[in-house]
């Protein structure tokens, strides 16, 4: 594994002269505090596996829990847009490394998507190392688990990165991917007979095939041989899929897949219209800087993936809650009259949501699309305040039209809707956008960093975006906090929106401060920031 080390210390270099050296204390202050609630999760979990009483209770939990675990592994970096660390395979392919040695450190870098479940299975190892009920073969299944879950996660995301990679079925693919996610969702809030076998596949004994039962059953001691096979089996199985898509992605030419029809009509359309709306509503430069904006997000698949996210993903997960009690009925509380809280608040959480997964591109780093070309700001007599201007402009259009187009497919489905509740998403909506614009811009030039638009889907670990919401987000959203608990406090809606109303100047306040401070900072460390925005990833991306 000679190519192996030479591929890490070339990416340790990278990161090493890429990242600036003002965030290593912010990332470790926000790393240690994520990690650290899973590490003490995992410390849990070594207590109760290494105790010989609790093996009764493992027996009935530990299925649904390694059910949990793969799901957590192979989901959230998708629901999450995602993939985690990767193999930028194109930097590579032209030198003598073998194919198999790039297959596994392509493999072992799905640790980066599923870090925290890593810990959590770490520490129901060391627990099993203990209990001498659980010590023989047990602790093997624990490794053989974490194998399948890395192997697998190859093959997906490399299966999943070439169809969304081609220009003519990406949006296809994303929408059968939705109906897929969508179909347990749909079928635990009917209360019917697919509901209960999904309850079983969760909350009971599953099939002994599937590898979370075989690993479970195997960590038990039960049918150690039977459990054996049936683990290697399924080891064998997805690795054989995950290398045979692999070399389908070591041969597959991304840019020709997403370049554009050359019979397009040269005729402008409708989009050329939509382009052109800024230009007539503001006065050039502004107009100018968000019709360019315009242009680019929308031609981005990236963006493109994240926008139709939110008005479906961001629909379906929340929508068992939304539902009812339990999440499985409809209407109130029958011991208590009242209607649960996101079946009344519905629209404004998705809404919520549909701005988190907008928070990359719209929020925490807006010149990460210019790349290099971010330096015509500073060479343009455009003040740089109008320029960031623009972008939240920008951006607050397509969290309106998002939540627009949220609203309508909610029609769609039925959910109550009425004027209440419709100003309070976009009042809502709104007063959120002024707290985490100004947290934005401030990030956006202090921590710039390129993106590559053409990219689905981020290629950023999972729970470092995480790490960021558990930190961030709390802090922009406390005032949107204090307004409900007002309203809970109260019992008064108009309670609601005064608290509101002192939130959204308050933010304006804020807003105005924070891009006075991001314009000067970004006139003293411009020469940083377009480095940063004009360095590429290294071997992995990152």
């Amino acid at each position: 594994m000679v190519h192996a080390r030479t591929i890490l210390w070339a990416q340790w270099r990278t990161l090493r002269n890429y990242y600036p050296r003002s965030g290593v204390a912010w990332s470790a202050v926000v790393g240690f505090i994520w990690y650290g609630l899973w590490l003490a999760a995992s410390v849990g979990l070594l207590g109760v596996f290494s105790e010989a009483g609790n093996v009764t209770m493992i027996h009935n939990v530990l299925p649904s829990g390694l059910l949990m675990v793969f799901l957590y592994w192979q989901l959230i970096p998708l629901l999450l847009a995602t993939t985690g660390a990767s193999l930028e395979l194109h930097k590579l392919r032209s030198y003598p490394i073998p194919d198999f040695q790039l297959f596994s450190l392509e493999v072992l870098l799905r640790l980066s998507s599923g870090a925290e479940m890593v810990l959590l299975l770490t520490g129901t190892l060391m627990g099993m190392l203990l209990n001498p009920a659980l010590h023989g073969v047990g602790p093997w299944a624990v490794l053989l688990f974490i194998l399948f879950n890395l192997l697998i996660g190859v093959g997906l995301r490399d299966l999943l990165g070439r169809l969304l990679a081609r220009k003519r079925i990406r949006e296809g693919v994303f929408f059968l991917l939705v109906i897929g996610a969508a179909l347990p969702q749909l079928m635990l809030t009917r209360r019917g007979p697919g509901s209960f076998r999904i309850l079983a596949l969760l909350a009971g004994q599953p099939w002994w095939g599937w590898p979370w039962s075989a690993a479970a059953r195997l960590m038990q001691n039960e049918d150690a041989l039977q459990s054996a096979a049936i683990m290697l089996g399924w080891i064998t199985a997805v690795g054989m899929f995950s290398w045979w898509q692999f070399s389908r992605t070591m041969k597959f030419d991304a840019i020709a897949a997403s370049a554009p029809s050359s019979t397009r009509s040269s005729k402008p359309g409708f989009m050329e219209a939509f382009y052109r709306l800024p230009s007539m509503v503001f006065r050039d430069p502004l107009g100018a800087l968000i019709e360019k904006e315009f242009r680019f997000l929308l031609r981005s698949p990236r963006f493109r993936i994240v926008f139709l996210m939110g008005f479906t993903f961001g629909l379906l997960i929340w929508l068992p809650m939304a539902l009812g009690y339990g999440g499985y009925q409809m209407g109130p509380i029958p011991d208590r009259g009242i209607t649960p809280f996101f079946f009344r608040n519905y629209l404004t959480v998705v809404s919520l949501y549909s701005m988190l997964l907008l928070s990359e591109i719209c929020f925490w780093n807006v010149f990460g699309f210019d790349r290099s070309a971010a330096q015509f700001y500073f060479l343009a007599p455009v003040n740089f305040t109008r320029v960031l201007v623009g972008k939240n402009l920008t951006a607050l259009f397509f969290i309106f039209l998002e939540i627009s187009v949220v609203i309508g497919v909610c029609g769609l489905l039925g959910m109550p809707l009425g004027a209440a509740r419709l100003f309070e998403a976009f009042a809502v909506a709104s007063v959120a956008s002024m707290y985490l614009l100004s947290a934005g811009n401030l990030q956006s030039v202090r921590e710039a960093r390129a993106v590559n638009p053409a990219a689905s889907f981020r290629s950023g670990a999972a729970s470092r975006i995480q790490a960021m919401l558990f930190v961030i987000y709390p802090i922009t959203f406390a005032p949107l906090a204090l307004a409900y608990i007002a309203r809970y406090a109260f019992e008064s809606r108009q309670v609601f929106y005064e608290v509101l109303a002192v939130d959204a100047v308050l933010g304006l306040i804020i807003y105005r401060l924070a891009l006075e401070s991001a314009a000067t900072t970004a006139g003293r460390l411009k020469e940083k920031m377009i480095a940063s925005l004009s360095m590429s990833d290294g071997p992995i991306a990152e």
